[in-house]
């Protein structure tokens, strides 16, 4: 249910509609939501995020309603209003409020001039007929997963016996869940704090809670002064993963290339003395490694320039450790980011690996032998996990693959119980590949 606004619905419907388009034609939700007026904004955002997990079944819809695709913004508004309303019990509005107002944010939209007749039309139609028409779309695989068909079929291969719970966990919103820092505290005394505060909480690993119910970080108790992070049970696995066994002092040096937003540096850097050094390509992204840093009170260097060419950043000392958290379709997290699906195309993932395997390869050379490189990607596709490092254990015979997680499916549970995959509760989507460098 999208927060109670002063504007008026189809306001609200017109800017949702413009920001769908905007992910059709190639933009990330994430600077486009941002775009959107301020009092508009959170409405627009839970309107947004409703339609992209119910965009397949809007699309097939719309299919039945007008067989001949209309113009981009009339179709973003079409099946804006579809997938809001398709389904009683998960409307946030009556659906012919929605319908009335969606005619009306096409009146009032300047490039949809002349278009309030048809919408009105195909809207009133499928109020009439809803149940005959989604009957008619329950046999599309794209409307009943809600995800692209290519998607569905990798998937599909990925994961035999696991791809309907995997797809079906991608349509809930993900839960938030805390890493509590152990330098300011233990996990049992934060979460006594959290219940004094009236919020209650589950452990979720070695250092993690997840919220009951989402809360802005305001509101949670030292989140200022770095009692706690956001940041997902999976994500949690790194560092330690990376620094387990180890014997790391203030005079070993370790690497976190692709770093931003600094989650997991500040991670590394509750847990180790060592000297961490932040790398991200993007300036502004290294800006917020800084932030967030800065409001746990951590050091690190941080470096805004590229992994992959480090004639540019390197001081020509090898590491101890390496984390490299590579770029990826980001396929393990749309529960948090449901706009992905429809924005990723299947030659992304080929694109990306290239960019992974050159990234494994020339990092590798920057580790001392004896020392681990952890790869990780916030993907479930295996071609970015398990065959990307089986393609390089093949061309590296320095490097040795140690126990690791390999896939983490995103899961959803009510009943808050245990997983037998790494015992969370709930979490995202990501693949771990622990690698130790033997001398050669």
């Amino acid at each position: 249910m999208p927060e109670a606004s002063a504007r008026p619905l189809w306001q609200l419907l017109q800017a949702t509609a413009s920001v769908i388009q905007q992910v059709w034609q190639g933009a990330s939700a994430t600077p486009v939501v941002a775009a959107v007026p301020a009092e508009l904004r959170p409405g627009v955002q839970a309107l947004a995020y409703q339609v992209w997990r119910h965009l397949g079944r809007a699309q097939a819809l719309r299919q039945q309603l007008a067989p001949r695709q209309p113009a981009i913004a009339t179709d973003a508004l079409l099946c804006t209003a579809l997938a809001l309303c398709w389904r009683d019990e998960q409307s946030p509005y009556d659906a012919h409020t929605l319908v009335n107002q969606a005619v009306e944010a096409a009146k009032r939209t300047r490039v949809l001039r002349g278009q309030d007749g048809f919408i009105n039309a195909c809207l009133r139609r499928f109020l009439r007929e809803r149940a005959a028409l989604v009957r008619l779309t329950d046999d599309d695989p794209v409307a009943r997963w809600n995800h692209p068909l290519w998607w569905i079929q990798r998937v599909q291969r990925d994961y035999p016996d696991q791809w309907q719970c995997l797809l079906q966990a991608n349509n809930h919103q993900a839960p938030m869940t805390l890493r509590v820092n152990l330098l300011k505290g233990s996990v049992a005394d934060y979460q006594k704090r959290l219940h004094q505060a009236g919020i209650e909480s589950c452990g979720n690993g070695a250092q993690g809670l997840t919220l009951m119910q989402a809360r802005p970080v305001d509101q949670l108790p030292g989140f200022a002064e770095g009692a706690v992070s956001v940041q997902d049970a999976a994500a949690q696995l790194a560092a330690p993963l990376l620094l387990q066994g180890s014997s790391l002092g203030p005079s070993s040096r370790i690497l976190d290339a692709c770093a931003a937003p600094g989650g997991k540096t500040a991670h590394l850097l509750e847990l180790t003395q060592a000297q961490v050094t932040a790398l991200d390509i993007d300036p502004k992204r290294c800006e917020r490694i800084s932030q967030t840093l800065q409001r746990l009170g951590l050091q690190a260097r941080v470096l805004a320039a590229d992994a992959a060419k480090p004639a540019s950043w390197w001081d020509g000392q090898l590491f101890d450790a390496i984390l490299l958290d590579a770029p990826c379709t980001a396929s393990g997290i749309v529960r948090r980011h449901p706009d992905v699906r429809w924005l990723r195309r299947e030659s992304d993932i080929a694109q990306l690996a290239r960019t992974q395997a050159q990234l494994l390869s020339t990092l590798w050379a920057l580790l001392k032998p004896g020392g681990r490189l952890l790869y990780c990607t916030c993907s479930v596709f295996h071609e970015e996990g398990q065959m990307q490092v089986q393609a390089f254990l093949a061309h590296n015979t320095q490097a040795q693959l140690l126990p690791s997680p390999g896939h983490l499916a995103p899961v959803f549970s009510d009943s808050h119980q245990p997983v037998p995959d790494n015992q969370l509760i709930d979490h995202d989507g990501f693949y771990y590949a622990l690698l130790e460098k033997h001398a050669g």
